[in-house]
């Protein structure tokens, strides 16, 4: 499984971990999103780990990325007010 973490902005945060592939376009748009706001997370690459393919359907029942837990809250595709509003951003 592939981790990268950015800068976390507050220790109070939930944890956030994103299930993505390489070429998806929302999922980089996250990844802009989470770096923009120096919100801490955990990306799994799910093209390329079947465990992490497996446990982000679990979660979901979705196959298609991205697929973002915050604090255990499962938000489908890049939702950037819902984000917002779970990771306490203005």
């Amino acid at each position: 499984m592939t981790a990268k973490s950015s800068e976390m902005k507050s220790t109070h945060a939930p944890s956030v971990k994103m299930y993505s592939t390489p070429s998806c376009v929302y999922c980089n748009m996250a990844k802009s999103f989470f770096k923009r706001n120096n919100v801490k997370f955990e990306e799994a690459d799910v093209a390329s780990d079947l465990k992490a393919r497996e446990e982000m359907f679990r979660k979901s029942g979705q196959m298609g990325v991205p697929v973002i837990d915050v604090g255990g809250k499962i938000v489908i595709g890049f939702d950037e007010r819902t984000l917002r509003t779970l990771l306490h951003l203005k």
